[in-house]
């Protein structure tokens, strides 16, 4: 529970303050089930109309929706530039209030393992020996964390994740054809407030480290090779597998089921549409330039080649 000048003093977009300072804020919720304990947010004026007449006790909204012929004056209402980022940041920070720290009696933890204050360890969670473990974070059940692997502060790491096995890197002979795994003993790198969704993979450095850059978010079942680097604050939906060695640059964004090969390069800011396949070696580069299919090309080549397609195929019976 939070009084709305606290809740002021957590946000770095709030560009005027209406509310009374006194009131408190327990939760978030969505405008039909809010209470006065609860904070709601409107991005549109018809959303915004719904919030007026619910019985939240504080509303984010956007600073652009204020007007000189709109004005509400309502004593509720928050003004910030970015209303969901708002009420998101809020509702974490509320969350961390309620959130339980310490080991569940389940846990397996190896040697010389380091766990910083405020972080939760859940049922059947395995660390190995050497694991470091920051502040705040939270690691839900069933997760592995090999040895070695480091996380950073305020790191969330969902239900059977596993983080720091081994790579799939393996050496073959040139006579009979077999194949040696190749050394697979470097180590695996989580920096700060990164979240990995249930069930993810992510594979320890060979000879070097793999490394998810600070602010990362990635969702449930996704795979990432060894040696990869993850830079800042990059967005990684479901089912994409990255291979081994390719580096993906901050603010990146991938949709679900993206294939990259491995020594590829996603540059700065560079976003792939969902199924998006990147080719082993590959550099996609362009700050906010959207990439879209098999192997992806620019969102404009793609689709004039699906016309093409289109024009080129059997005519259909009329």
């Amino acid at each position: 529970m939070a009084k709305i000048s606290e809740i002021v003093a957590w946000l770095s977009d709030a560009t005027e303050v209406k509310a009374g300072a006194n009131a408190e804020i327990s939760r978030v919720a969505g405008i039909d089930a809010a209470g006065a304990d609860a904070a709601v947010f409107a991005t549109d004026a018809a959303t915004l109309k719904a919030a007026l007449a619910s019985g939240a006790g504080l509303i984010f909204v956007n600073a652009k929706l204020r007007t000189p012929n709109h004005p509400p004056d309502d004593a509720r209402i928050l003004w910030v530039r970015d209303a969901r980022y708002s009420f998101s940041v809020v509702a974490q920070r509320l969350a961390g209030q309620t959130a339980e720290s310490g080991i569940d009696a389940t846990a397996i933890l190896g040697k010389d393992v380091s766990i910083g204050s405020a972080t939760s360890i859940g049922p059947g969670v395995v660390l190995g020996d050497g694991v470091v473990i920051g502040k705040a974070c939270r690691i839900d059940a069933r997760v592995t964390v090999y040895s070695g692997v480091v996380l950073g502060d305020e790191v969330i790491v969902q239900a059977g994740a596993v983080l720091g096995s081994a790579g799939f890197g393996y050496a073959r002979s040139a006579e009979t054809g077999e194949y040696v795994l190749f050394p697979q003993q470097g180590r695996l790198v989580i920096e700060d407030r990164v979240e990995i969704g249930s069930n993810t993979t992510i594979d320890r450095g060979a000879l070097g480290e793999t490394r998810i850059g600070r602010g990362t978010k990635i969702d449930n079942l996704v795979h990432i090779g060894h040696n990869c680097v993850i830079g800042k604050n990059v967005v990684i939906a479901a089912q994409t597998g990255i291979s081994g060695s390719s580096v993906v640059e901050d603010g990146a964004i991938l949709g679900g089921q993206v294939g990259i090969g491995e020594h590829a390069t996603v540059g700065e800011g560079v976003i792939l549409g969902g199924g998006a396949g990147v080719l082993s070696g590959k550099k996609m580069q362009g700050k906010g330039q959207v990439f879209w299919g098999r192997p992806a090309r620019p969102l404009k080549e793609y689709l004039r080649d699906l016309a093409r397609l289109r024009r080129s195929g059997p005519e259909r019976s009329s």
